[in-house]
């Protein structure tokens, strides 16, 4: 406790700099000791640049790429913490960034530009990984168990009250009452908000009037849920902040999301150069699951930890670092 309440304050420092414009924040990567990440000799001052979008999952995997490969000996530079999903993703296909961990799902279609979602998770991966390939120089590491895909989710007073158990139920919640809490990067996506509502049959504008859908960060999202500004919200099924809210999510009855299997993926110049980053990343990712995510993205949302120091302790939970 003593050693962590002294990277705390370590951090405090360093943000403080970062407000003068000397540091960023995000570089710190606290000590750690090799453990079956043993230091790799083709990869010892390998410069990897790492990036991630800006939510907590995102920033708790990204920080887990930092950490593993810093322990194989790679000169990683942060780059972490990137603003919507396009431009983390711009930044690895321009070269201006070298790994991060995408989704499946998020490949095929937002990237991709696939209007079908192939429901099966190995032939989505597989799908995605051969088409990115082709077009992009991308290459897509084995995805981990965890599949962080959307659904819709409601206080356990607003599903008792109107019998919600699948998606397909809103429709039970009287047009008036029938009010969104959606995310901005989400609200417009194939694959988000507009698109759920075309897959169930409702017209944005008539079955769901604009008015009734607030948009607003991810950061407030899951609390103005919970508070009851509206009905059902847009939420991710591995959020750390369901349980901790006590919020409910409804099933995907019409399996109009895509399987959101995270896996990292890797400009293809450096995977063939480094095939020793594929063994590193390997029974990290085996160890992923829905399950774990969600307690780590809960450390960081609910316990309000930093998403570095909850992936160095999950990756010496593991064993993989000390």
């Amino acid at each position: 406790m003593r050693a962590r309440a002294v990277v705390m304050a370590l951090l405090v420092v360093i943000v403080a700099v970062t407000a003068c414009g000397l540091r960023p924040a995000s570089s710190f990567v606290p000590p750690i000791e090799p453990g079956s990440i043993r230091p790799i000799p083709s990869l010892e001052g390998v410069k990897v640049r790492v990036t991630s979008k800006e939510f907590t999952e995102q920033l708790v995997l990204g920080k887990i790429a930092v950490v593993a490969l810093t322990a194989a000996g790679a000169d990683v530079t942060d780059q972490t913490n990137v603003q919507g999903s396009v431009n983390a993703r711009t930044s690895l296909t321009r070269g201006d960034a070298d790994l991060m961990w995408e989704y499946t799902g998020t490949g095929w279609i937002t990237y991709l530009g696939q209007t079908e979602a192939i429901p099966d998770a190995e032939k989505q991966y597989e799908a995605v990984r051969d088409l990115d390939l082709r077009e992009n120089g991308i290459v897509w590491l084995p995805p981990a168990p965890l599949n962080n895909s959307y659904s819709m989710g409601a206080t356990r007073a607003t599903a008792e009250k109107y019998g919600l158990k699948t998606i397909s139920d809103m429709t039970k919640i009287p047009v008036a009452q029938r009010t969104f809490c959606v995310d901005h990067e989400t609200f417009g996506r194939d694959d988000g908000f507009l698109g759920m509502l075309k897959g169930y049959g409702l017209e944005y504008g008539k079955d769901v009037p604009r008015n009734n859908v607030r948009r607003m960060s991810t950061g407030v999202l899951y609390n103005a849920i919970a508070a009851g500004q509206c009905a059902l919200g847009m939420i991710t099924t591995t959020d750390g902040r369901i349980d901790a809210l006590n919020l409910v999510l409804l099933e995907d009855d019409k399996h109009f999301f895509p399987q959101y299997n995270a896996a990292v993926t890797i400009r293809s110049q450096v995977a063939e150069a480094h095939p020793e980053i594929a063994r590193i990343f390997a029974p990290i990712s085996a160890k992923l699951t829905d399950d774990v995510i969600r307690k780590l993205n809960a450390q960081v949302d609910v316990d309000g930890d930093v998403p570095v120091l909850v992936a160095r302790d999950w990756l010496r939970s593991e064993g993989f670092v000390r």
